[in-house]
């Protein structure tokens, strides 16, 4: 059996996938806390999350791992339509 090696990028689209996981873990734990020194735990990890999550990101983003695309006007308010319709 031959073992493949994961690549950086690998390596760091499992850890966005991982922190996405986790940040929404902590998101449920913190509104189901039962007591308020735990919900304050459960808020600042989430808030960790949030912000290594970001730091994944950012780095994904510059090299090349992670592009974005500019939404054109008619996109946005295909959008803005869809979610104003939804509403009603």
């Amino acid at each position: 059996m031959q073992n493949k090696q994961m690549t950086d990028k690998e390596y760091m689209e499992d850890l966005l996938m991982t922190s996405k996981t986790l940040n929404g873990l902590y998101h449920t734990a913190t509104q189901e806390a039962c007591t308020e020194p735990l919900r304050r735990q459960f808020k600042s990890n989430h808030s960790d999350t949030i912000e290594m999550q970001h730091s994944i990101f950012q780095a994904m983003q510059q090299n090349g791992w992670y592009p974005m695309q500019q939404a054109q006007p008619q996109q946005i308010s295909q959008v803005k339509t869809k979610y104003q319709q939804s509403q009603m």
